[in-house]
């Protein structure tokens, strides 16, 4: 089993800042992609931000200029900085991984969902 942890959200004003992290544990031979996705009230899951094991992103619009993920292959962890937060980014943030078990299984696992709120 492969499992991801989030942890860093809360309750912030606008204008600030918030650094997001997320853990993948258990029986994994090498974590490939690494993303973070949100869930606002009533709305579809979007994309928020992805990153390659070799380092390259993906943004989406609404973030970029303002959110920066990176990554430790070594911990196998993600993290996602927000700046300059906005009411409108008040969602579920949820961490997606994809890669190889130990025996080259390939998994694609979700972690719980942590609450960001942006508050006006």
């Amino acid at each position: 089993q492969v499992q991801l942890v989030e942890s860093g959200g809360g309750l912030v004003q606008a204008g600030g800042s918030l650094r997001l992290s997320c853990l993948a544990s258990g029986n994994i031979f090498r974590v490939h992609n690494m993303g973070w996705y949100r869930q606002a009230p009533g709305k579809q899951r979007e994309l928020v931000a992805a990153i390659t094991y070799g380092g390259s992103t993906n943004y989406a619009d609404s973030v970029k200029g303002r959110f920066t993920i990176s990554r430790d292959n070594a911990k196998n962890t993600v993290y996602l900085q927000m700046n300059s937060l906005k009411p409108e980014d008040t969602a579920v943030y949820y961490c997606n991984a994809d890669g190889f078990r130990l025996g080259i299984t390939p998994f694609d696992a979700w972690g719980q969902g942590t609450q960001v709120t942006v508050s006006s």
